[in-house]
């Protein structure tokens, strides 16, 4: 059942937040084309039904370059997670999200989490 709050929009980087972050492609490779296991951190899939049961716009990022699109979505699908965007070739650097402040809100309209890297969401809350 979709939540009667307005539905937030998601941005999440993919490596070390929701799959284990080896910083070699060739990890990659190998769990799309040869089958090899796939583990998403702890409490990722959780957090994505939640995200998807109230209706969030959940937007992926990763540094990973455009080319590895394909072999990226693949393996998003095999993990089993949803998504709306995936957006790629961001870079490893600091990101910065800038949006405005409605005039009668009485809430940041944006927030930034960090966690650990490869430690997985449970006690995320967005």
């Amino acid at each position: 059942m979709r939540s009667l709050t307005k539905a937030k929009t998601i941005f999440c980087d993919i490596d070390g937040t929701i799959l284990p972050h080896s910083g070699e492609m060739e990890t990659l490779i190998d769990h799309v084309y040869n089958d090899k296991n796939l583990s998403l951190l702890p409490g990722v899939k959780e957090k994505f039904q939640e995200w998807e049961e109230q209706g969030h716009n959940i937007i992926l990022t990763t540094g990973r370059r455009e080319s590895l699109r394909d072999a990226t979505e693949k393996q998003l699908i095999k993990a089993g997670i949803s998504y709306d965007l995936l957006i790629m070739g961001i870079g490893g650097g600091q990101r910065v999200l800038i949006n405005d402040l409605k005039p009668d809100s009485k809430e940041p309209t944006a927030v930034a989490i960090c966690i650990e890297r490869n430690k997985g969401m449970e006690g995320v809350t967005v």
